[in-house]
């Protein structure tokens, strides 16, 4: 058989997802988006964009109907013990003390999107090892970093229905920045009068970030190439450790 006749053999690579595909994916089949991340495809800015802005939003309502000036009275009122070390201050230096918590407040809310990223970094820096060394995994860092902003869709359920809930006329002075949507049970509890391990429990268990860490279990494990239940260990069993030491910090504290 003569060269001429052999036919070459070429080996055709998937194109790969859109992004707006794999954003859908993330609510329809989240499994579709992360094989696709794990095959190289590891463009994350459509996420973090959707994201951003649908934070933004939240800002913008909160400005236009709470104010950011009363945000922070609401979050001193939250804290007796803030409150009460202010009450004693000259009035001079409450007024400076205000001055200052606005102005980490507004930097905070515009500054939102680097801290998601800085978040995100640590995050992934923390999985990349415990899925890889604790489950035999074989994920870079890139494709994990890239999953978890995916898994972050969800979050702009809850960031939606907190903008809905500040248009439909919540009281400015009931306003909780920490939990402006009703998605746990801690929405439903007056800080002030529950115990605040009980508290910080009842908050921590929220159904979007559930939701979140549900995607995320999915997305860490596809891109590690293991069983899915290896990856629900890595992110639950992180999260169950953050959770017990919120709780037992807000117990001291309190």
């Amino acid at each position: 058989m003569s060269a001429s006749e052999i036919q070459p053999t070429i080996a055709v690579e998937s194109a790969g997802l859109s992004q707006i595909e794999r954003v859908t994916n993330v609510f329809t089949a989240p499994s579709k988006t992360f094989e696709d991340i794990k095959r190289g495809n590891k463009s994350w800015w459509m996420p973090f964009l959707i994201v951003s802005i649908v934070g933004y939003i939240l800002f913008a309502a909160v400005y236009a109907k709470i104010g950011m000036q009363q945000v922070v009275d609401n979050q001193i009122r939250m804290d007796p013990k803030t409150e009460e070390r202010i009450a004693k201050m000259p009035p001079e230096q409450q007024a400076a003390s205000s001055k200052i918590s606005l102005g980490i407040t507004e930097g905070i809310f515009i500054g939102t999107p680097a801290l998601v990223l800085l978040v995100g970094a640590v995050i992934s820096l923390v999985l990349w090892p415990t899925i890889n060394f604790v489950f035999a995994g074989k994920a870079t860092y890139g494709s994990v970093f890239a999953m978890w902003v995916y898994s972050t869709l969800p979050s702009i359920v809850k960031t939606l229905l907190g903008t809905a809930v500040i248009f439909a006329g919540v009281a400015p002075e009931s306003f909780n920045i920490k939990n402006f949507a009703p998605t746990n049970l801690g929405a439903f509890m007056n800080p002030l009068e529950t115990n605040k391990a009980l508290y910080t429990l009842a908050t921590s268990l929220d159904l979007v970030s559930i939701w979140s860490m549900v995607v995320l279990s999915i997305g860490l494990a596809t891109v590690a190439g293991v069983k899915r239940n290896s990856g629900y260990l890595a992110v639950f069993g992180w999260w169950v450790i953050t959770v017990l030491f919120g709780v037992g910090w807000a117990a001291m504290m309190g």
